[in-house]
């Protein structure tokens, strides 16, 4: 089989268009002698200049060289960066045309959406109301008192076990109570005295709910100090710690104690059996 190979060469080849030593294309019928016309503005004053169909030399032309022809062509090229370029705005502005966009079409009746308004703002005054509610409630049951300490809120003496005459003291709260099963001379003595001039006055029928027993806190007012029973001069409490004196029906009578003995809160069960405190 037989096989081809291509061969390259290069090949100067002579020029198709004839020039003249200058550069310029031969052309046999045009006349390159020819002066230019005269001017009628120059007055004879200008000299005579060359032709208007002559291309200058500076412009470029054609020549030969040992390697071939050679180009003189003298070209200005676009600039290689890249460049936007800019047009003044120049239509005319019309009077009549909007400075903005209507969006008429695309916004809310208010009057139609009062109603929602209203709904939303509501159910989120109620939502956020309950949520405060239960926060509170929540926190306050943390500074609630413990089981063991609610168990101590209360105590529940024997009436029974305390003889006529004499003091029972318990512990209620971490404070001492004075319970007096008082006798029938007691509860006149503490009657029949003019309590409208004491120091506090009270009358003895408001500080107990039975005459023949008396319930109240052993604190003296004066300073906390524990008084002691069946002493003083009043045949009640004593408190040695400053001198006060308290009469039968915890009364304050003599001594820098300013008020009576404390009142707590207490109530007697069915029978009259219990006394409960608290």
């Amino acid at each position: 089989m037989a096989s081809f190979q291509a061969v390259k060469k290069a090949v100067t080849l002579a020029p198709t268009v004839r020039t003249l030593p200058s550069g310029i294309p031969a052309a046999p019928l045009l006349n390159l002698a020819a002066r230019a016309p005269h001017d009628a503005h120059s007055h004879g004053h200008s000299p005579a200049g060359t032709r208007s169909d002559s291309a200058p030399h500076w412009v470029g032309g054609v020549s030969t060289s040992p390697s071939g022809l050679r180009s003189k062509l003298f070209t200005t090229t676009s600039p290689s960066a890249n460049y936007q370029q800019r047009f003044i705005h120049t239509s005319v502005a019309r009077k009549d045309a909007p400075e903005v966009p209507d969006w008429s079409n695309y916004r809310t009746n208010p009057d139609s959406n009062r109603a929602l308004s209203y709904f939303m703002v509501g159910s989120l005054g109620v939502l956020s109301a309950s949520v405060a509610k239960s926060s509170v409630s929540e926190f306050l049951q943390t500074m609630a008192a413990s089981a063991d300490v609610l168990a101590l809120a209360k105590v529940e003496v024997e009436l029974g076990a305390i003889p006529e005459g004499k003091n029972v003291i318990i512990k209620w709260r971490g404070k001492p109570v004075f319970i007096r099963h008082r006798t029938q001379s007691e509860i006149e003595e503490a009657r029949t005295a003019d309590w409208k001039t004491f120091r506090d006055p009270e009358s003895d029928e408001d500080r107990v709910k039975k005459p023949e027993w008396l319930v109240m806190l052993g604190v003296c007012t004066h300073l906390g100090c524990v008084p002691i029973g069946e002493a003083g001069d009043y045949g009640g409490w004593f408190c040695p710690c400053h001198g006060s004196h308290y009469d039968i029906s915890g009364r304050a009578r003599k001594g820098p104690a300013p008020l009576n003995l404390e009142v707590p809160a207490y109530e007697f069960t069915e029978g009259d059996e219990k006394v409960v405190i608290g």
